[in-house]
């Protein structure tokens, strides 16, 4: 027969409610007790049963989360500050992906609702609002994470993207760069954000973009290192050519440095590039990459927090949680070797 809470709360002579509490790691049992909770459950191979639970409480302890790309550095460091977060305090996390495909986002949504999650965390790839009102009908709590959307009053956490702009384009100029390029993300909060602080930080230094420095945009962050490759062979053919390249994130840098390296020119002598997610270190680029770090991990960690407040008084004003980006430079920006 399987062992139950009950069988483990006689055994030590504690409440169900204990139990419960050492299961969901709750701050106020005693360090002792938690310990001689878990040593039983581990001799007895005790293992919770989630829909008993879930009947009595009224709570699956199941976060979903939904992005654009399970593969993407940036989104994975998410998605590990998440889990690491939630499995403190008892929760599983669901894992699902959009593939940048507004419809198949709205499909896993519907999914995860269905599941009866507690919460559900999103990086959109929306054009607009409305797929959220069948969340808010449902009294679902949500949180986005990256991406949000202008007129909706919903809980988010993410980096302030404008920042992330200026702050990799006065960068390339403080290194010498006068004639900057940027290498777009696709029609999103993120991307906008960060073309507006670039635009931005140009404009204090009378530096407006030259004709054709700013590529289109692409329909989304799907194969960004060749996009990245894509773009800056257009870049190549302006003249004059930029000294300099912002590129929306890390993959799409390390498709431009590719493409800059195979036309036999130096990484940062002739063009210095800077990227965004400070993504973990590629052993396979030639030059390290400086970047734009969004605190990816501190984001899941946040929005895990966020989550569980939600759940737990499931009101109040819906809140913002926006980081600071930080710069980390290498040699793709090196000054000295731009001298």
């Amino acid at each position: 027969m399987a062992v139950r809470m009950k069988d483990i709360a006689q055994e030590l002579g504690v409440s169900v409610v204990t139990v419960s509490k050492v299961l969901r790691n709750h701050s106020d049992i005693g360090e002792e007790t938690r310990q001689r909770v878990l040593k039983l459950m581990k001799d007895l191979n005790y293992q919770p049963n989630f829909a008993a639970r879930a009947l009595v409480t009224g709570r699956t302890y199941t976060v979903g989360l939904v992005v654009p790309d399970l593969v993407h550095p940036f989104f994975a460091e998410v998605a590990k500050g998440l889990s690491s977060s939630l499995r403190k305090r008892g929760y599983s996390l669901i894992l699902a992906s959009s593939e940048e495909d507004p419809e198949l986002e709205a499909q896993e949504i519907g999914r995860l609702l269905a599941r009866r999650l507690d919460a559900i965390v999103i990086a959109s790839t929306q054009g607009t609002a409305e797929s959220f009102r069948r969340i808010e009908e449902q009294k679902t709590p949500y949180v986005l994470v990256d991406r949000r959307f202008a007129g909706l009053r919903a809980n988010f956490v993410g980096v302030d993207d404008e920042a992330v702009g200026e702050l990799a384009t006065e960068h390339l100029v403080s290194v010498g760069c006068r004639r900057v390029a940027h290498i777009r993300g696709p029609e999103v909060s993120t991307a906008l954000g960060r073309l507006e602080g670039y635009r931005r930080a140009l404009g204090r230094h009378h530096l407006g973009p030259l004709p054709n420095y700013v590529p289109a945009a692409t329909a989304g962050d799907e194969d960004s290192e060749a996009r990245g490759r894509a773009a800056m062979r257009e870049l190549l053919q302006l003249d004059p050519r930029p000294d300099g390249v912002f590129c929306y994130n890390d993959p799409t840098a390390m498709g431009a440095m590719n493409t800059i390296l195979g036309a036999g020119l130096r990484i940062p002598e002739d063009i210095a590039v800077i990227g965004c997610g400070n993504v973990h270190y590629d052993p396979s680029l030639r030059v390290p990459l400086s970047s734009i770090d969004q605190q990816s991990a501190a984001i899941g960690e946040r929005a895990a927090k966020l989550a569980l407040s939600l759940i737990e008084s499931k009101s109040g004003r819906p809140r913002s949680v926006i980081l600071e980006p930080k710069l980390v430079a290498r040699e793709s920006t090196n000054p000295a070797r731009r001298a």
